[in-house]
C-alpha cells in the first residue's frame, strides 16, 4: 500500500523526562514540564535540520540529527520515506544533563514521521512507537515517559519494550539543579561494576517497589523511598558535585536523587527556604508533565494513553 503524506507542516511537543528516581534503574521515569518543539514537512529533496535554543550551532543539520534519524527509522517502519524533509528544532531541554534531550529527540522524530503520514498513529500505534524509540534509544526509562507523560514504569521482553503509565499524586513538588557542567551517559554506564552484593539488589527492589506506592499515593514516603544503592554512588567519582549535592539535600530532608545519568539533581520533595545549591548550578521548580508527546496545542492520542502493555492501551 503506497503511503501519503501531509501537505502542511506538523508540530510536535515533547517533555524532559528524568530516568531511575534513585532506585529504580533503567525502569522508572518521570515526565517534566520542560518541552522541545520540532516542525517537519515533507519537501522535494534532501534533509535539513534547523536547531535554535539548545544545542544551537552544535547539533548535526543534516539527516545524521537524531531527530531527523529516529523520523527516518519511523518511516521504515511506516512504509516508505518521504523524497525530501525539513525540520526545525526549537530545543529547551538542556543537552547532556540527564534530563532526558536524546530521548525526546527520539521521541520528537517518531512523532513527526507519524504525523506526516495520513492515518500514520493508526499505521503505527503507541505500542509500536515504544518499541521503536526502546530500539534506537537501548533502553526504555526516559522514551516511555516522553512518549506517555506522568510517571512511568517500564520493561522489555523479547518483542521489545512494555510501559505503564501511573498518575503522580497531585502534591508531588518537583525541583531541578541543573549544572553547567555536562555529563555522558556512557561514560556513567561504564563506571557501573558487572556484579552489586545482593543485599543491595534486595534493598533496591524493596525501595523501587515503595516509591511506586509514594510516588502515586503517599509523597510523605519519598525520602526513604528514594534511596539507591545500585548506580548513584559508582557513579559519584564522576560527578562529585552532583553527588554531594544530593547528600545535602537528603540530609535536609528532601527527596534527592540524581536525574538520569546525571549530572542534573531531581527533588521530589519541597525544598526548604533559603537552600543555596552553591555557585554552577541553577535550580527551579518543574511541574510533571501529564500529557506526554504530542501535536503542539492538541491532546490527540495524549489522555487517553496509560498502558503499553502486551500492545494493549487502556
Amino acid at each position: 500500500m503506497a503511503l501519503s503524506f501531509v501537505s502542511g507542516p506538523v508540530t510536535v511537543r515533547v517533555p524532559a523526562t528524568s530516568a531511575n528516581l534513585g532506585p529504580g534503574f533503567d525502569a522508572l521515569g518521570l515526565a517534566l514540564g520542560l518541552h522541545d518543539h520540532v516542525t517537519g514537512r515533507v519537501t522535494e529533496d534532501g534533509c535539513t535540520v534547523a536547531v535554535s535554543g539548545q544545542g544551537a550551532g552544535e547539533l548535526p543539520s543534516g539527516a545524521d540529527h537524531l531527530v531527523a534519524r529516529a523520523a527516518y527509522a519511523a518511516f521504515d517502519v511506516l512504509g516508505a520515506r518521504p523524497p525530501g524533509l525539513a525540520l526545525e528544532c526549537d530545543n529547551r531541554i538542556p543537552q547532556a544533563r540527564g534530563l532526558g534531550s536524546s530521548s525526546a529527540a527520539i521521541v520528537a522524530g517518531i512523532e513527526v514521521a507519524r504525523a506526516l503520514v495520513e492515518n500514520g498513529r493508526a499505521l503505527m500505534d503507541d505500542a509500536a512507537a515504544l518499541r521503536l524509540a526502546n530500539e534506537i534509544e537501548g533502553h526504555p526509562d526516559n522514551v516511555a515517559p516522553c512518549l506517555l507523560g506522568g510517571f512511568t514504569i517500564a520493561w522489555t521482553e523479547a518483542d521489545g519494550a512494555h510501559a505503564v503509565r501511573l498518575a503522580p499524586a497531585a502534591d508531588v513538588s518537583a525541583t531541578v539543579f541543573v549544572p553547567e557542567l555536562r555529563g555522558l551517559t556512557a561514560h556513567a554506564r561504564a563506571a557501573l561494576p558487572a556484579e552489586v552484593p545482593h543485599a543491595d539488589a534486595a534493598r533496591n527492589a524493596g525501595r523501587a517497589a515503595l516509591l511506586v506506592h509514594a510516588l502515586t499515593a503517599a509523597p510523605e514516603l519519598l525520602l526513604p523511598a528514594t534511596e539507591d544503592r545500585l548506580h548513584q554512588d559508582y557513579r559519584a567519582s564522576g560527578m562529585p558535585e552532583s553527588a554531594a549535592l544530593v547528600a545535602r539535600l537528603r540530609a535536609a530532608g528532601v527527596a534527592a536523587v540524581i536525574s538520569g545519568a546525571g549530572p542534573t539533581v531531581l527533588a521530589l520533595t519541597q525544598v526548604p527556604d533559603g537552600f543555596e545549591a552553591g555557585e554552577g548550578w541553577s535550580a527551579a521548580p518543574i511541574a510533571v508533565d501529564s500529557d506526554g508527546a504530542g501535536l503542539s496545542g492538541s491532546t490527540l492520542g495524549l489522555a487517553e494513553r496509560y498502558t503499553i502493555a502486551a500492545g494493549r492501551k487502556s
